[in-house]
């Protein structure tokens, strides 16, 4: 079947786009992290009534393959958003697990080479084409900490085409079948521009947390690159140890 054909009734008109969006999501059309089309366009190109398109669409949801976002659409979640990334979910993470109300902004996504910096902290030629992604995350409506994310193009090459206000890195990470499984980090006091002290509502002159981190896949690639930084009166920082035996 064409996919501008109407459904035929062989079947329940909304089961079978269930199985049209499933086919195109399973092949590769309907990419993880993208939306799919309205459902008045779902419903003008097939021929069939609005209430049957959002029936297809909330069994969809209801499986965990649809996801949506008011204002914004229906999402393409993908079977691989179910793999464990507790460990991994980095700052973000511990931002929408919390009890207060999380916001995230994104300010920058864009493409440009590694260069010497990025090149080094990643383990890439300096000619290696990254995405380069910056976003303000809030918590109750105050600016927390400001991300700056450098990411391998080759690992998510679809990245300029997902929401990152709805989907975090590792969501996407994830529907590529990346694990992150293991990073480094270090912690310093910086002093930021004029500029992100502004997105920040710091005083320049004072200090912020600054978190750097390299993360690694299972096969010891340098997944991704991250500056984070942190108002220190919004948020601490906690450490577990424990003495080798």
């Amino acid at each position: 079947m064409r996919h501008d054909e109407p459904i035929g009734p062989k079947s329940p008109l909304y089961l079978q786009l269930r199985e049209l969006i499933r086919s195109k999501i399973e092949n590769g059309e309907y990419l993880p992290g993208t939306a799919i089309p309205s459902v008045g366009a779902l419903a003008e190109t097939y021929g069939i009534h609005r209430l049957s398109v959002r029936s297809a669409i909330s069994a969809l949801i209801g499986e965990g393959l649809l996801k949506s976002v008011q204002g914004k659409g229906i999402f393409v979640v993908g079977e691989k958003l179910a793999q464990d990334l507790e460990t991994a979910g980095g700052f973000e993470q511990t931002l929408k697990e919390s009890a207060q109300r999380s916001e995230t902004r994104l300010l920058i996504k864009a493409a440009r080479p590694a260069g010497t910096l990025y090149a080094g902290r990643l383990g890439c030629p300096p000619e290696e084409p990254l995405f380069y992604v910056k976003r303000l995350y809030l918590l109750d409506g105050e600016p927390l900490s400001l991300e700056e994310a450098y990411v391998p193009q080759d690992l998510v090459p679809n990245l300029p085409d997902v929401d990152l206000n709805v989907f975090t890195l590792h969501q996407v990470y994830a529907f590529y079948g990346i694990r992150l499984a293991r990073g480094e980090q270090s912690l310093s006091i910086s002093r930021l521009d004029a500029a992100e002290a502004r997105l920040l509502d710091v005083d320049p002159h004072r200090g912020v947390l600054t978190l750097q981190c390299v993360n690694y896949d299972d096969s010891g690639r340098a997944v991704e690159f991250t500056r984070t930084h942190i108002r220190g009166d919004k948020c601490e920082l906690n450490v577990r140890f424990q003495r080798e035996v």
